[in-house]
């Protein structure tokens, strides 16, 4: 931590009040700063206070059972909704040890909540603030009426927000693909050439160049056409988009620019007393949701691949029970896996396996959390280092990851990373290590990024890491590992299932035509603490679809859900109705195919534009529906808005923060349809929402003729 850290740190002030402490004791801070609680491993509690979950063998049955009963009322609340074992067992060590945890706090701050912001009706812009509007009180201080005050928070608090995280991700692959160019010893590679001149020259650029002259002018294209103004097209919107929705945005109005100037455009937009049109407000959020997709994750997709390797379909495992109490175990977590990737390969050589077992281990392993290890789990060019140990799980369960002691090393980039990690770092003995300079904690350590330097940073976050393990082995922290793993199937993309389908996407436009594969649903994004969720509203949603001949993608926090019920396996068929059971049994492929991560979403949409090209229509003409079952954040509505763009259904559940305008809602979820727009959908019951799913699809079907 440097001087100006500690300094911020020991003059920032501190919030007392009626926050239950770390220890359950009700006397220390509400502050998440490890500094300002006790010498937590004098107060360690014992491992085995706890039910345990079903045994490894019954765990499917049971999560079936499970979900049969609809027991997702307050009533038992969380275990009523936590599925995945091992979260299970370590929720309740947790919770008996009165740690801040995810689900516990929720249920806190329910209690509390404000029923002016759930329905987007508080704004907080402007000193006569805060507002709140109702009907006695119809206008802000300002003027503002609801419908303004509601779609206007919608762009700035979500939509802005979420599209400039994704391209500022874009930008940094950017980053690294021209350091890889320009200096192969910093660390990654260029992996997938045939992946860089294709798009290369889709940007018209010089391709027949050498490999890395090539790679480092793509970036600078990438990077320039991000810097352009908003009033200029984007290059990367007209390369890579539909012709007819390049058409139709123009039409509108929507086409954007350069993506930084975007989201200045639209943030001044909700400047106080500037825009006061709700309308406006909701085509600004699709515009946005165009460059969120083409500069933000369809970018992202390309440059990463490009580095670490296109997708490729294989076996693999998932959960916490790949934690080995013997050796040295890394975590990396966040959407970002450029130093990671970096890290394993470097963990990988006899050099650093050498000097593990010297350490007193039994070798180096790295996992990954969330979505960069659904990231990790497909890139072909992570699949084959031996350190690469596997993914671990979903956002909800970091802490009660850490709760197992067995974590030697959590390194964090970008998303995700939640602030109380500290707090259990300091209790369990993880050593935590930034490794972008966009995120930053109390009391933990930073490698910054270089793209330049990545190899150097990687050999110094792999010191610590034997380091800590050593620590831990000298200290006999207790440790337990739920003996929870998943077998799945993943790294499904648009290249490797066209290649598994023998290069065509006949038999699969084959299939849907007969009707054995119904249409298409992408179950993407995150889980959320909430009742009725936790995983268990996205696991019957995707059961209630695959049982109705529905193929499912998954990307986010979601495919994890998949891989611990066991949807990712083709033993999963048998679950299926008769049509989509044929076709995986017939392929030898699960109904739910895994994309990776939420950043991967650009994927699907990749795959969609080959299916509507394959079929000669529009995107919006495909059977197909965009769910986000149990979104959390705001690139998820960026991402919402992207869906909007190409013309498809989206679901949300929960509700989102826009009830307070009647012109809000209809706007986003019947007028944007008529414009040649898609339209937002908001329904919680899972069994309603499999059913609108399939009632859009046989629409669409009837659209289509078949």
């Amino acid at each position: 931590m440097s001087d100006k850290d500690s300094l911020i740190q020991s003059t920032d002030p501190v919030s007392r009040g009626d926050v239950e402490s770390v220890a359950g004791k009700g006397d220390a801070s509400g502050t998440n700063r490890p500094e300002d609680h006790f010498d937590v491993h004098a107060n360690m509690k014992k491992f085995y206070d706890i039910q345990k979950s079903p045994p490894p063998a019954e765990v499917y049955d049971w999560q079936r059972h499970h979900i049969q009963v609809h027991d997702q009322g307050k009533d038992g609340y969380p275990l009523n909704i936590i599925i995945d074992p091992a979260m299970r067992e370590m929720y309740q060590h947790v919770h008996a040890q009165g740690l801040t945890n995810v689900f516990d706090r929720w249920e806190q701050q329910e209690k509390i909540r404000c029923g002016f912001c759930i329905q987007g009706l508080s704004c907080q812009l402007c000193a006569q603030g805060p507002c709140r509007i109702n009907a006695k009180v119809p206008r802000g201080a300002c003027g503002v009426d609801a419908h303004v005050m509601v779609a206007r928070n919608f762009v700035y608090r979500h939509v802005t927000i979420g599209t400039a995280a994704n391209i500022f991700h874009a930008q940094q692959a950017a980053r690294t693909l021209k350091a890889a160019a320009e200096k192969p010893e910093s660390g990654l590679k260029i992996r997938d050439q045939d992946k860089l001149y294709k798009y290369a020259e889709m940007a018209g650029l010089n391709s027949k160049q050498d490999v890395s002259k090539v790679a480092a002018d793509f970036a600078d294209w990438v990077l320039a056409d991000m810097g352009k103004p908003y009033y200029e097209e984007a290059a990367m919107v007209q390369a890579f988009a539909p012709a007819k929705r390049k058409d139709l945005w123009r039409e509108l109005k929507i086409f954007p620019g350069g993506g930084n100037s975007e989201v200045a455009f639209a943030q001044t937009k909700c400047m106080t007393n500037l825009n006061a049109d709700a309308v406006d407000f909701l085509l600004t959020s699709v515009r946005l949701g165009i460059i969120n997709e083409y500069q933000g994750l369809f970018a992202l997709d390309i440059l990463q691949e490009i580095l670490m390797g296109t997708q490729k379909i294989h076996k693999t495992r998932q959960n916490m029970g790949l934690l080995k109490p013997e050796s040295v175990n890394i975590i990396t977590n966040g959407h970002m896996p450029l130093t990671a990737h970096v890290v394993i390969e470097l963990a990988s050589t006899p050099e650093w396996q050498e000097k593990a077992k010297k350490a007193g281990a039994a070798g180096i392993q790295v996992l990954g959390h969330v979505c960069e290890g659904q990231q990790l789990l497909n890139y072909t060019g992570t699949q084959s280092m031996p350190a690469y140990g596997g993914q671990e799980g979903e956002w909800l369960s970091e802490e009660y990851l850490l709760a197992t002691g067995a974590v030697d090393l959590f390194m964090f980039d970008y998303n995700c990373t939640v602030p109380t990690l500290p707090l259990y770092a300091k209790r369990f003995g993880t050593r935590m290590v930034s490794t972008h300079e966009v995120i930053r904690l109390p009391d933990t350590e930073v490698v910054e990024f270089i793209p330049e330097k990545m190899k150097e940073q990687a050999a110094k976050i792999l010191d610590m890491a034997l380091e800590a393990f050593q620590r831990r082995k000298a200290e006999n922290r207790e440790i337990y590992i739920p003996p929870y793993t998943s077998e799945c199937t993943v790294g499904f993309s648009t290249e490797p299932i066209k290649a598994a389908l023998g290069g065509t996407w006949e038999p699969l436009l084959d299939a849907i035509k007969k009707g054995s594969i119904r249409g298409i649903a992408t179950i993407v994004g995150c889980t959320t603490a909430r009742y009725g969720q936790g995983g268990s509203n996205i696991f019957r949603i995707a059961k209630g679809l695959i049982g109705k001949d529905i193929l499912v993608l998954s990307g986010g926090c979601t495919s994890s859900v998949m891989e611990y019920t066991g949807l990712t396996r083709p033993e999963a068929a048998e679950e299926c109705g008769p049509g989509l059971k044929a076709v995986c049994r017939q392929l030898g492929i699960p109904p739910v195919l895994s994309y990776g991560a939420c950043v991967d979403i650009g994927k699907m949409t990749h795959t969609a534009k080959e299916l509507a090209d394959a079929l000669g229509v529009d995107t919006n003409m495909l059977p197909l529906v965009i769910g986000a079952p149990e979104y959390l954040e705001q690139k998820a509505v960026a991402d919402a808005c992207t869906a909007i763009a190409l013309g498809w259904l989206v679901h949300v559940a929960p509700v989102p923060s826009v009830t307070g305008s009647d012109v809000v809602v209809k706007t986003l979820t019947e007028t944007t349809e008529t414009l040649g727009l898609g339209k937002l959908m908001v329904e919680l019951s899972a069994d309603k929402t499999v059913q609108i799913y399939v009632d859009h699809i046989e629409k669409k079907r009837r659209g289509l003729g078949i």
